[in-house]
């Protein structure tokens, strides 16, 4: 009898066991569905809706632009060349300050009484020699204590010209005309050789400095002059002057090119700004003038979508510099073209189009 009762209670564990498998794959389906309802499916025989162009031949100054960033001439940390106390600071962050200016004065107190030893030492040794001097000549001492005398006396004024020197170095000066951009210390603490007090920075000049591919390289000349236009005064023009062409390509396969600029009296080009480099370029004939935002690809390989027969066609371009907010197309492409100016996001090879 418990056998029995036994084998029943079996089977209607495994039943509920099925009967519960049984409507989670059923909930799991009916979700499926429900998510695939949901999902956005973009129809491909739908005509895209894009903007065009008719392509005309027109007489072109190409303009190329490399941008790059703006560094500081010259900038470093100041550190002491002695150990001491810091006990006056005469410069805050943003001061501008010339050369051999005093920024930070170290205590020199215990060095100050040196020298007034070292002085008063050197007094009596030179009245030492004033006196061995006479009586060396009449023969009432011996020329050897002399000689002492004056050998002491030259390592007296040595030594108060290494303590002149010493207490000079108490007095941090700039070492060029600059900005303080950041201090490092306060009045109290404890300088030492090698630990950074203040960081000056010189503005008066700049490098600018952009990353170009192999293939430009021979748009710069060394010492040649370029136009530079910095990001936040795009009505100015700066000259800058080429002081560097890298010979060694980065990882990303570009080359350093560093210009030369003079900042103005204001010192309004700050280290760290943005800007591009312009370049013009005569073309020869004529060419097309295509806005960037139709242009597929990257650098050297673009294409465009023309319209033929109510379809779009990716078709390969070849460019040559920039005009504004156009690139030169100077083939792949002919005049009478229609090509696709806005609307190319949902655009494909073939799409059926739709102009506005």
């Amino acid at each position: 009898m418990k056998t029995k009762q036994s084998i029943i209670k079996k089977l209607v564990y495994a039943f509920i066991g099925v009967l519960l498998i049984a409507i989670t794959v059923i909930q799991l389906l009916r979700n499926k569905e429900v998510s695939q309802d949901k999902v956005y499916v973009y129809d491909r025989t739908k005509a895209v809706s894009v903007e065009v162009d008719t392509l005309m031949k027109t007489a072109i100054q190409a303009e190329r632009s490399y941008s790059g960033t703006f560094e500081p001439w010259r900038e470093t940390k100041i550190n002491a060349e002695l150990q001491g106390n810091i006990v006056q600071i005469f410069s805050e962050t943003g001061a501008l300050v010339k050369k051999g200016s005093p920024l930070i004065q170290l205590d020199n107190s215990l060095l100050k009484l040196q020298l007034e030893s070292s002085e008063i030492q050197i007094s009596g040794l030179e009245n030492d020699m004033a006196r061995y001097t006479i009586l060396t000549q009449g023969d009432a001492i011996q020329g050897v204590q002399l000689e002492k005398t004056e050998l002491a006396l030259k390592t007296a004024r040595v030594q108060k010209e290494i303590l002149e020197t010493q207490i000079a170095k108490t007095t941090i000066r700039a070492p060029f005309d600059g900005i303080v951009t950041a201090k490092l210390t306060e009045v109290g603490s404890f300088a030492a050789p090698g630990v950074p007090l203040i960081q000056l920075t010189d503005l008066t000049k700049a490098r600018f400095t952009i990353l170009i591919p192999e293939s430009d390289l021979a748009n710069f000349i060394l010492n040649e002059t370029y136009q530079i236009h910095a990001e936040v005064f795009p009505e100015r023009t700066f000259e800058g002057k080429v002081i560097l062409i890298g010979s060694k390509a980065n990882p990303g396969n570009s080359y350093p090119v560093q210009f030369e600029i003079s900042n103005t009296k204001n010192l309004d080009i700050k280290a760290g700004m943005t800007g591009k480099v312009i370049i013009n370029n005569d073309l020869n004939g004529e060419g097309f003038l295509i806005p960037n935002e139709a242009l597929i690809g990257k650098s050297n390989d673009y294409s465009v979508y023309l319209i033929k027969n109510g379809k779009a066609v990716l078709t390969h371009v070849f460019t040559n510099g920039r005009v504004k907010n156009n690139t030169v197309v100077t083939g792949g492409v002919s005049e009478g073209d229609i090509v696709v100016t806005r609307g190319i996001v949902n655009l494909f090879d073939g799409a059926t189009v739709e102009i506005n």
